[in-house]
């Protein structure tokens, strides 16, 4: 007999999209996970919560026209898929049709089931990532991103109530501290699972746990879900995989350390294909965590359009890679050059105006519900952990002019790679511009157009003033890091969630959710993404892996 209908490997937010819907159904769930109970939620429980959707009632509130067409439109100027891929062909033929699906989920399905559940969002409709690119390439036409009302737990908030009831009924059973080391296989079919069990924890959420075996089981059952997550812990990986230029030698973390890929190779022994495995979404605009909870841990600024963004050596970044428009592309190129770090260079009223920092626990107001909190984003002064890295981290350099800026800026990296004289004059070069009232810079072009979206204008962009203006100094350079956080490939699914062998024939008995599967077919995103698809990928590859089961 055997052990369960259904053993889910991971208790993130795929993982329980997948077990409690299984368990909804009557199936007999076991979900593993290395990491103690605290972990429950994985790094969904981090996050921003923010959701991709398409022609919402936020959206049309704020007079946002938006349409599955052209959601589609901006998700394949995004995602750059191979020659074929919409015809059934080519490595990229089930990530795009996981990505036409999920368009369509977007626009449908997504936000009744998730206001069904309990789940609500803030009103203003956030545009995370603009693109810049000319029509039909990266970034979306308007904004589409949805930060749900507290943020990444209310997303688990359900689940997490789901899977307490299907444990009082017997039909679900967690066993935290199990560490999968091996794919049962009997004949061509996964049956099962072998899992080191590590000695109890009290690790709490995302703090490192040790790695110490007391034991081993095997459990068997009809289908086996690998739901473990992505790479971006391991560092070493991530550079082996990493496609192009060099990555900095020192990378902050935007992930737990138990993120760290082992269930690929796990999976890859049993047979399973990995496909673009070299394609990742890092970010370059990552920040220490002054009281780390993981190891190497970071946060990343979500910034407004009016910083300047220069390279080590003080050159701006070419158009469009300007602050919250192309991250990776912005990766690229500062990789491209091999820079260990790059600047925002702006001031205290743009700092106050734009940044804000992401992640659940660095917006208690959004995560904990708290409307008065909340108001505070409307009002002067910069949101609360903002203005406490501003007051307390060294990588926020404050001066009065820009040849005292520059000099902190040298001094803090400990070399004379930015030239005063040269920053002043980039600095009065943007500030005529703005000066002008119009301006030909594509930046500042640019960040004028952001402001004739209402929730920009009223709260993420600053008003269009020279840097030097006195009122709103003073000067203010943050030393930028790359900061890892998700993988874009992973296990080869077809469009059932299904895992593929190297042939493409199905491993029965196998199935990969979330990023683990590159949110589904392997590569649903292609080379790059639209903000707000993550969280919304691991809640559509769970459906649809629990409705193949």
């Amino acid at each position: 007999m055997v052990d369960a209908d259904v053993i889910v490997i991971g208790a993130g937010l795929s993982g329980l999209v997948t077990a409690t819907r299984a368990a909804a159904r009557g199936r007999r769930v076991i979900v593993l996970d290395a990491e103690p109970t605290a972990a429950l939620g994985g790094q969904a429980w981090w996050s921003f919560g923010g959701l991709l959707m398409v022609d919402s009632p936020e959206q049309r509130r704020l007079g946002v026209h938006d349409s599955p067409e052209l959601a589609f439109s901006d998700w394949l100027g995004s995602a750059r898929f191979a020659d074929g891929a919409d015809r059934g062909r080519g490595p990229d033929r089930f990530g795009y049709e996981w990505a036409q699906r999920y368009v369509e989920f977007a626009a449908g399905p997504m936000r009744a089931w998730l206001h069904g559940l309990g789940v609500r969002w803030f009103p203003l409709v956030q545009w995370a990532e603009r693109g810049g690119h000319p029509a039909g390439g990266h970034g979306n036409t308007v904004p589409r991103f949805h930060v749900t009302w507290g943020t990444g737990p209310a997303i688990l908030a359900p689940f997490v109530s789901a899977a307490n009831s299907a444990r009082a009924d017997g039909l679900l059973e967690f066993r935290f501290r199990h560490r999968v080391v091996e794919l049962v296989r009997t004949g061509t079919a996964v049956t099962g699972v072998r899992a080191q069990v590590l000695i109890p924890s009290p690790a709490g959420r995302g703090e490192p746990s040790p790695a110490e075996v007391t034991g081993e089981v095997e459990l068997s059952a009809g289908a086996v879900v690998i739901a473990a997550g992505g790479i971006g812990a391991n560092h070493d990986l991530v550079r082996e995989l990493w496609p192009s230029g060099t990555l900095p030698t020192t990378l902050l973390s935007g992930v737990p350390d138990s993120t760290d890929g082992s269930m690929q190779a796990v999976a890859a022994g049993a047979g399973a294909a990995l496909v673009h495995t070299d394609r990742m979404w890092h970010y370059p605009e990552g920040l220490p965590m002054p009281a780390p909870v993981w190891n190497r841990h970071g946060i990343r600024i979500l910034p407004g359009p009016s910083s300047l963004w220069l390279d080590a050596d003080g050159n701006r970044l070419p158009a469009p890679l300007f602050p919250g428009f192309d991250a990776l592309g912005a990766l690229e190129h500062i990789t491209g050059r091999g820079d260990e770090h790059s600047w925002f260079v702006l001031n205290r009223t743009i700092m106050e105006t734009e940044f804000a920092l992401s992640g659940s626990d660095m917006n208690p107001d959004l995560t904990g519900k708290d409307v008065p909190l909340l108001l505070k984003r409307v009002t002067p002064g910069a949101v609360g952990p903002v203005a406490e890295f501003a007051r307390h981290s060294p990588e926020f350099v404050w001066a009065d002019s820009p040849a005292e800026l520059a000099a902190g800026m040298n001094a803090l990296v400990g070399d004379e790679r930015i030239d005063g004289a040269r920053l002043a004059g980039l600095v009065s070069l943007r500030d005529a511009q703005v000066a002008s009232g119009l301006g030909k810079d594509p930046q500042v072009v640019a960040t004028a157009a952001a402001r004739r979206f209402w929730v920009d204008r009223r709260m993420r962009v600053a008003p269009p003033r020279p840097l030097t203006t006195p009122r709103d100094g003073p000067l203010l350079a943050v030393r930028l890091h790359v900061l890892t956080r998700k993988t874009l490939g992973g296990i080869h699914t077809d469009g059932r969630a299904r895992v593929l062998d190297p042939a493409g024939a199905v491993l029965d008995g196998l199935f990969a959710v979330g990023e683990a599967a590159g949110f589904g077919g392997g590569g649903i995103h292609g080379h790059r993404a639209l903000e707000g698809t993550f969280l919304g990928g691991c809640l559509f590859s769970g459906r649809v892996a629990a409705e193949a089961l």
